[in-house]
């Protein structure tokens, strides 16, 4: 099975981040994931961030370095997912493409059901928020 390139936005306003509820037609519908998607082929990390950010939230993005990485093997596909911690120079996000959005604490991320790739960050970011 080939391994799909994901990226996701850590979009932080300190001490919060912003998370996104999957919307029931999607695969793993109804849980929670740092907005994101698919590198398209021709794109960049960054490209497809900022893209996928503008398509889902309706905002502009400055992308920041890669906090994390992992790769999941989901029973339907397999993907290698890069988190970057991202900010907002403008704009407000807006929930176009998610059931609801969520500014949240580390100390919440367990009140949420998150998708398992996203679980995976849970441990970093209490530390990158943290800092």
């Amino acid at each position: 099975m080939k391994t799909i390139e994901v990226v996701a936005a850590l979009l932080c306003r300190p001490p919060c981040f912003l998370i996104c509820r999957r919307p029931a037609h999607k695969a793993r519908a109804g849980l929670y994931e740092f907005p994101g998607g698919k590198v398209e082929t021709g794109e960049t990390p960054q490209e497809a961030l900022q893209r996928e950010c503008r398509e889902e939230l309706g905002i502009e993005t400055r992308i920041h370095e890669a906090v994390a990485d992992v790769t999941h093997a989901y029973p339907d596909l397999t993907i290698h997912l890069t988190l970057y911690a991202v900010t907002i120079p403008q704009g407000e996000p807006q929930p176009l493409e998610h059931d609801d959005l969520c500014w949240i604490t580390a100390s919440q991320l367990d009140d949420y059901p998150f998708c398992p790739a996203d679980v995976a960050f849970h441990e970093m970011i209490r530390s990158f928020m943290n800092q």
